[in-house]
């Protein structure tokens, strides 16, 4: 079994399309083709049910991937440890971060990151707290930055804090709101509310907080984006609670404090045991120890 053939199956996973994995991997397809074919002449099991207008996954071809994936990160460790042995960072940064990362300015870290360690490839995925948390229990994502409420931390990776904010609401220009002092989560109860979906931890921050004191609350929009829900705040369509720290990049809405605001914690987690060279390189550029903090389990928080 070859590391080339294993990459050509992962890349034919996640493309669903034999045409457009051998794009990816710049071989015509009458190559890749024959390379899984190999493969699967191998393993005794064909890996992708093929048809005229699908590829589909067998179940013998779901069972391989993950296998296939912690063999292939192996083999680009091996040979990113090489190289840091003799001085060289290289490989692959897979980061993630959620919309709302404020704590931290990504974009200028890793153009420090970058000037610094030009032979790093570097990727970035946006995603929810929760499942930037599962990505790098997985070691898909190597760095992640995660926004959480106070009453829970990340489970099962090493996090370091990174900064804790407050709360507040975000309304249109035009808002009987806007303008006026700071509100109370009563108040706030009365209006209609554009929000993250449910059971996500940016969502959860709010709820936790209404929930805490005894109220409910509409939530008559849920998006995925931070700034597309900021575009419909804009439009009048409903008000929103959002970290201090991050509103100020958005445009179009006004802000005001909450006297009894939710908090939040941010932090930057990575897979439990050694890091990587690059991701090593990327934690040390930020100023995170080698030892991460063990932060006590708040109170109601699961363990």
């Amino acid at each position: 079994m070859e590391l080339q053939q294993m990459r050509y199956v992962l890349a034919v996973a996640e493309s669903m399309s034999f045409t457009r994995a051998a794009e990816r991997c710049h071989v015509v397809q009458s190559a890749l083709s024959h390379q899984v074919a190999r493969l699967e002449q191998e393993l005794g099991a064909r890996l992708f049910e093929r048809t005229t207008r699908r590829v589909r996954l067998t179940p013998a071809g779901e069972a391989f991937l993950p296998a296939a994936r912690q063999c292939l990160a192996a083999a680009e460790r091996a040979a990113d440890e090489v190289a840091a042995a003799v001085g060289e960072v290289r490989g692959q940064l897979r980061v993630g971060v959620i919309s709302s990362v404020a704590a931290v300015d990504v974009p200028r870290a890793l153009r420090d990151f970058r000037e610094r360690y030009p032979k790093v490839r570097v990727s970035l995925r946006v995603s929810p707290s929760e499942e930037l948390v599962e990505r790098v229990k997985e070691g898909d994502v190597q760095v992640a930055f995660l926004g959480l409420p106070t009453t829970a931390r990340p489970q099962g990776v090493e996090a370091h804090v990174v900064g804790r904010d407050r709360l507040v609401v975000v309304v249109s220009p035009d808002h009987p709101l806007a303008g006026g002092g700071p509100v109370d989560l009563r108040r706030l109860a009365e209006e209609t509310f554009v929000d993250l979906p449910a059971k996500t931890a940016g969502r959860a921050q709010s709820d936790l907080a209404f929930s805490a004191a005894g109220l409910t609350r509409d939530v008559a929009f849920e998006v995925t984006n931070t700034h597309f829900l900021a575009r419909l705040v804009g439009q009048g369509l409903g008000v929103a609670m959002l970290p201090s720290a991050y509103v100020p990049q958005l445009n179009g809405v006004t802000t005001i404090q909450v006297t009894d605001a939710p908090a939040r914690v941010e932090y930057v987690a990575w897979p439990p045991g050694s890091r990587t060279p690059a991701a090593t390189a990327f934690l040390r550029l930020l100023g995170v120890p080698e030892t991460p903090e063990t932060p006590e389990t708040p109170e109601g928080a699961a363990t």
